[in-house]
Formats: structure tokens, sequence, C-alpha cells
């Protein structure tokens, strides 16, 4: 099995959580002990019992929570969305402790568009991105961009890209008549109508504020609240609030996730619009300083300077999830389990979520056994299958599997080194769900490069595929 490695979105990079932190810069008191360091985290949660982000476990027990812009409880969360901590770990790097906890959703909003081949969605104008990372809610059952249609209303959760569309962590379907929200640049101002990545917000009932001058400007990040649009689509805003702060103080440790939203060179970019700064010092993991760019996914770990600038220490590329895998678990250790006869390893990053019967929270692989179903997400490296997404559900029968097609022999081809048998019962279909003939299948997945998802049943290690489609 050979690896097959994709960059989606321009590239992505990651960073590895080491306790909670960069460089230690805690002050020492009047006994000579160090003191707690200051820390700032932003990312998405991959799980709980207390807040898991960019691979740091933080107690909560004490933590303030705003969601959303009002008083909340870590209750209020779920795994993917995104927030901003702030808190303290110990000078030797252990007990990451939360102060608070501050989320605020992408956009929330009707859907206008739904593109299923390209897997995307606008949202108040705002174009979301749909990928391996997405985690759905329970409420958009099967947790697909397929069970959702226009005018929808959903909160996206996720990061920003360089041309303001947003990269989804999760998606929650909404009731209809709550509150609509929309975080972005300002692109253009007049009067009291400005528009945000290029959607049009009258803010003349609204208050403006935080913000330095009173009121809007292009190139402030800002979020619209309303809770109605006006006859030509615009937002009817009753809230409209400055979102360019500072990220974390001088001193602080800092830990970000997101896309390079400005790059000037390899040592002077942004991520989610934080400067961001590396050196000679800086190390890098999974790649070297020449494949940073613009769109490419990071988390930068670092401290914080007197100009408010991320001075990263390490900086790691963090590889697209193209693998899906959904069957029964066979094996489990302790960093890895087994499915359809593949060895999946987890590591700090790896997502949990239980959308089985069992419902448990906190849930990770300490809670899979033998027999479990699991969904997993991930890519595939040198050594194997990595899971960025690991979620347990209640078996249906069907197992799926997906990545690029092997060993091509008609009527039989491999996926990651498993068998896929088909029949003249198998639906083939291409990119976009049209119907494909099993010939034509075959003549394209044999030409080489091709991803391709394949789901039936299992027997023994064989999936006799019910469907075939092509994946972009």
């Amino acid at each position: 099995m050979k690896p097959h490695p994709i960059i989606a979105l321009g590239g992505a990079l990651l960073v590895t959580a080491c306790g909670g932190g960069g460089e230690q810069v805690a002050g020492i008191d009047a006994r000579g002990t160090p003191l707690p360091s200051a820390v700032v985290s932003k990312g998405s949660i991959s799980g709980f019992g207390s807040v898991i982000v960019n691979g740091v476990a933080y107690d909560t027990s004490s933590a303030a929570f705003t969601i959303d812009g009002s008083p909340g409880t870590q209750a209020d969360l779920s795994v993917g969305d995104v927030i901003v901590l702030q808190g303290t770990v110990n000078a030797d790097g252990t007990s990451p402790t939360a102060s608070s906890v501050t989320f605020d959703d992408a956009v929330e909003g009707p859907i206008s568009a739904i593109d299923t081949i390209a897997q995307t969605m606008v949202v108040l104008g705002q174009t979301v991105r749909i990928d391996a990372d997405t985690s759905f809610d329970d409420s958009i059952s099967p947790a697909s961009l397929d069970s959702l249609d226009i005018n929808d209303v959903v909160e996206v959760s996720g990061f920003f890209l360089a041309d303001g569309s947003i990269s989804a962590t999760r998606i929650e379907l909404k009731p209809a008549g709550g509150e609509f929200e929309l975080t972005g640049v300002v692109g253009n101002v007049a009067g009291t109508i400005l528009e945000i990545n290029g959607f049009v917000v009258d803010f003349s009932l609204a208050m403006p504020q935080g913000f330095p001058n009173g009121s809007p400007e292009v190139g402030q990040r800002v979020e619209a609240k309303g809770t109605a649009l006006g006859a030509a689509g615009e937002l009817l805003a009753t809230r409209v609030e400055f979102k360019g702060g500072d990220f974390g103080e001088d001193g602080d440790q800092a830990e970000l996730e997101g896309f390079i939203t400005r790059f000037a060179s390899a040592t002077d970019f942004d991520v989610e619009g934080v400067p961001v700064i590396a050196n000679a010092q800086t190390t890098f993991e999974n790649g070297t300083s020449a494949d940073l760019a613009l769109n490419r996914k990071v988390e930068v770990e670092g401290d914080i300077n007197a100009a408010s600038a991320l001075v990263a220490s390490n900086v790691e590329i963090k590889a697209s999830g193209f693998v899906r895998i959904d069957s029964l678990v066979e094996d489990v250790q302790a960093d890895r389990l087994t499915v359809l006869g593949i060895v999946i390893r987890v590591n700090a990053s790896t997502r949990y979520e239980d959308k089985s019967a069992a419902d448990l929270e906190p849930f990770n692989l300490s809670n899979v056994v033998v027999g479990n179903y699991v969904e997993v997400r991930g890519y595939e490296d040198a050594s194997g299958i990595v899971a960025t997404r690991l979620e347990r559900e209640d078996f249906d029968g069907t197992v799926a599997l997906r990545g690029f097609a092997e060993d091509v022999s008609d009527p039989d081809f491999t996926i990651l080194g498993v068998t896929i048998n088909t029949s003249p019962a198998t639906v083939f279909s291409e990119l976009d769900g049209s119907p494909l003939d099993a010939g034509e299948f075959f003549l394209q997945a044999g030409a080489g490069g091709r991803l391709v998802e394949a789901s039936g049943t299992l027997n023994g290690a064989v999936i006799t595929a019910a469907e075939v489609e092509f994946e972009n």
C-alpha cells in the first residue's frame, strides 16, 4: 500500500502539542518558584472531559464560557467547534487550565446555494467548504451535504481562507426564526451600509460595538447579527461588533490553528488574521518552510511578542484527509485500531465523537472495543493511515471505504489493500452522481489516480459493493 499525499485547499500545516504551548516564559515568585505562564489557544475542539484543543486537555472547571456573545457553559459546545481559550500552564508544561473559553460561529443563516460536486454551500453570501474535517451535528442525518436543502438555516464553525470562504469544522441545523450571524472582513462602507465578504449588511438600526474609531471601516474584521433579511436580501443588523482585537498579550504562550490568510514570505505571514513571524529557530515538521503558502492550513506554536505577533517556535504540516473507513473494529491498542484489516493510528489531534446509542462524553479510543462500528476519516502517510476524525455509530449493516483504486481488473479492484468485488447489481456513479456503466468505470479507474468510494456489505475480507462512486 503506497501513500498518496494530497494537500487540500493548497496544503495543510499543524503543530504537535507539547503539553500546552511553546517556550516557557514563566516568572518567579518570592521563593524562587516559577509561576504559571499565560497561554492562549485557538483551534477546533477534538474532545471533552475537559476541553481538548490543539491536542491539549485544559481543565475547565473554573472557566467562564462565552457562546456567541452570551454567557454559556461547556455543554453548549460540540466537537469541531472553533474556540479561543485563555488560561495558564505550569512552568514544566503540566496542569493546563482554562480561565475563559469563547465560541463564535463563522456564519449562521439560510442556505442559498448547494454544490454537491464541489462540496460547498452558500450561507449569507459566504462560501462554506465541506471536507474530511467537517463534523455534522446529529440534527443532520445522514451526516453529509446531501442531507441539507436550500433555505435550511445552519450554524457553521470553521476557519477562514484568504478569499473569505470558510472551511467548515462543524455544521448544525438550526430552527427557523433565530438570529443570523455573519463574520468577516469589511470590503466597503457607505453610510450605514457595509459589505462583509461581499454580502450587504444594513446596520442603520444597530449600535456599533468596540470599533477603534466608533464605526466600521474597510479592512476591519467584524461580526454582524440580525433576525431578518431585507427586501434585497441584505442582513438587517441589530448588532455590529469589531472582531479585530489582538490574539493574546505580550509574553503569552500561543497555539493557533487556521489557514494562512496573508503570505509575504516564509518568515512573515498571517494565520486567521494573526501576524506570525518565523525565524532561524523555528522548527518544521512534515515539511519545510518552503511548503508555506497562501491558504495552507497551519497550526503554529510559539509566544506573543510586544507587537502582538506570534513568534513561531514550531510549525507542522497537517496532511489533509481523503481516506474514509467505515466498518467494524477488529482490534484496539493504546494508540491504534484495526478496521477492515487496516491499521489506523491516532494522535493528540484526532477528533472523537460518539454518535452511537451509548452517546458517551467524554469519548476517546479507550471507549472503543472490538465489534464497535466506527467511521474514520484520515490520511495516508509513509507509515500507514492516521485518523483525523473517529466517530462511533450504530451498525446498519453497511460498510464503506474511500481511497485510490488500485489493482483494477474487472470486476474487482482494491482500496487500501481491501478487495472490492462488483457485480451487475453494483451502481456506478460519476463525481456528480450521474450514472456510469461498469466498463467506463473500470477504464477510468484502470488509468490510475482516481479516488473512489465503495459501499456495500462485508463478506469475509471482501467488500461486496452495492455502490461505487468516483470522488473529487
